[in-house]
């Protein structure tokens, strides 16, 4: 009978060790792929962060699009890259560091605070108070509302970036940055993805920075280990099915377990949620 951790690795479909090279050929032709069997598209459309997952992701849409333009004489496959600030973003030049490196065919610019704060003050004129952690998710789901209205506008589909370290914790807001139509990421863990973004000859200080979703007004920037309470080593250790400590195994299963509504589309009687 196999263990929870051997049913989680199959399932995300991680590798115990990768093949760069082969992993950024596997996952630009997934791309590729996707657009020539939908042709009706012609966009990817995808928020830059300047963290880790969207630098990687962008860049390989990028790279997809230039290819399928090259082989199909096509001019209209393009990449939107969109900058989604709450505000003044506290790391702002590491997203232009980002988009530098992904030379994205377009570049928008969208300040989702006017729009978050005039919801959240709608909400307070009828008496609900909205938490900072809720008001965080907020701006999450707006910015995916902003991608969604450009690939709206341009025949596009919208770019995840979720992959395996943050599937397994749940680590993304239901419907903001978990809603995409694609996740070119999947089955990636952290050390994965830095290891592609080396070999793209990313700069280093994109990959190397310490990760943090920075959705909470209160507490900006709050790294994505001390909120997960489990360090990305130990998660991508688990993902390659490597032995750690007891107290990080426990503590990972039980954020696995705690958001598999997360990773599952919405319930209709005919799920097996109900057999259970």
């Amino acid at each position: 009978m196999k263990s929870l951790q051997e049913e989680i690795i199959k399932k995300l479909g991680v590798k115990a060790s990768i093949n760069p090279e082969e992993e950024i050929r596997r996952r630009i032709d997934f791309l590729k792929k996707y657009l020539l069997t939908h042709p009706f598209l012609e966009t990817y459309v995808l928020g830059i962060s300047g963290g880790q997952d969207s630098t990687l992701a962008g860049r390989l849409a990028q790279m997809a699009v230039t290819e399928l333009r090259e082989e199909t004489g096509r001019k209209d496959y393009r990449f939107i890259a969109i900058r989604l600030p709450y505000g003044e973003q506290a790391d702002e030049t590491d997203s232009q560091k980002a988009l530098d490196f992904i030379q994205p065919d377009e570049r928008l610019a969208i300040n989702i605070k006017t729009s978050v704060d005039s919801l959240v003050a709608e909400f307070t004129n009828e008496g609900f108070s909205i938490g900072d952690f809720n008001k965080g998710n907020i701006k999450a789901r707006q910015r995916m509302i902003v991608q969604y209205a450009v690939a709206g506008e341009r025949k596009g589909a919208v770019i995840g970036t979720d992959h395996a370290a943050e599937s397994i914790t749940g680590f993304y807001t239901k419907f903001g940055d978990g809603a995409a139509d694609l996740l070119p990421l999947s089955g990636l863990n952290k050390r994965q993805g830095r290891q592609l973004l080396e070999h793209l000859s990313a700069p280093s200080d994109l990959y190397e920075k310490i990760p943090t979703a920075d959705l909470e007004d209160n507490k900006p920037l709050v790294a994505d280990e001390e909120a997960l309470g489990v360090t990305y080593e130990a998660i991508d250790d688990y993902l390659e099915g490597k032995e750690i400590s007891k107290e990080a195994k426990v503590k990972i299963e039980q954020l696995y377990q705690q958001s598999e509504h997360k990773r599952h589309l919405p319930i209709t009687l005919w799920d097996s949620f109900w057999k259970k």
